[in-house]
């Protein structure tokens, strides 16, 4: 049986995510893999930074975690890479480009071991970039002019705004343009910054600070707090209840 999947607005790796993170963890291998590749164009100071960040964050909560180095498409070829993957509780794409990591992972031998792991019963985390990533589109959401780019399709039937307070707030036409440029078929869902949404494929529950917004084709949104369980089926409007 697959295991869940939590796409996080913003947030990674700090102590507002904590709960998520302990939650993905419960019952799993105490064992997170990091993959830092959605910023492997950003540099080596952004790169330490997500890497240091992430093992200070996972010592503290008393889990061991490494840093898988898949920077590139040519890294996510590397079966000793993949095999790295295997025994994982948790594994966790940060943030960069979602297009970028999208187009790093897919075909490879690095996304067949984490699907691998997924459908075992390992999460799987993505935050920003990576949450974009694991649902059918990923980037082109910035930019009203921009086309839309493939994601991984972990969960297929959604498309994720992340940082949607943020983002919402300073292009009020971003939710027009990503309606008009992604398939009617597609759930769109906007994700508060330390927020997330977590559960799947159909059936989650949203956890964090803020909140997750489902927004309809004609741009209407609802929002749904911390303790909300949510069903998204495809094609369908969610329903919503409170966790008991």
């Amino acid at each position: 049986m697959a295991g869940p999947v939590a796409l996080v607005g913003s947030g990674e790796y700090l102590p507002v995510m904590s709960k998520v993170d302990l939650h993905l963890l419960a019952g799993q291998p105490s064992r997170v893999v990091m993959l830092p590749t959605a910023a492997g164009q950003e540099g080596e100071d952004r790169l330490h930074y997500w890497r240091d960040l992430g093992l200070r964050h996972y010592e503290q909560l008393g889990v061991e975690a490494i840093v898988l180095p898949v920077l590139n498409r040519d890294d996510a070829m590397s079966l000793e890479l993949a095999d790295q993957i295997a025994g994982a509780g948790l594994i966790y794409l940060s943030g960069g480009s979602p297009a970028y990591l999208a187009d790093s992972l897919r075909d490879t031998p690095v996304l067949a071991a984490i699907v691998k792991a997924w459908q075992a019963g390992a999460a799987v985390a993505g935050c920003s970039a990576g949450a974009c990533a694991l649902t059918a589109v990923a980037g082109g959401f910035r930019h009203p002019e921009q086309l839309p780019e493939a994601g991984l399709s972990i969960i297929a039937h959604l498309a994720v705004i992340p940082h949607f307070d943020r983002f919402d707030q300073r292009d009020p036409r971003l939710v027009e343009g990503v309606l008009s440029r992604t398939d009617s078929h597609l759930t769109l869902i906007g994700v508060d910054e330390r927020t997330a949404l977590v559960g799947g494929p159909v059936d989650f529950e949203v956890m964090g600070d803020q909140s997750v917004w489902w927004i309809d084709r004609s741009g209407g949104r609802q929002a749904y707090g911390p303790g909300t369980q949510l069903t998204l089926k495809p094609g369908e409007d969610p329903v919503a209840h409170r966790a008991s």
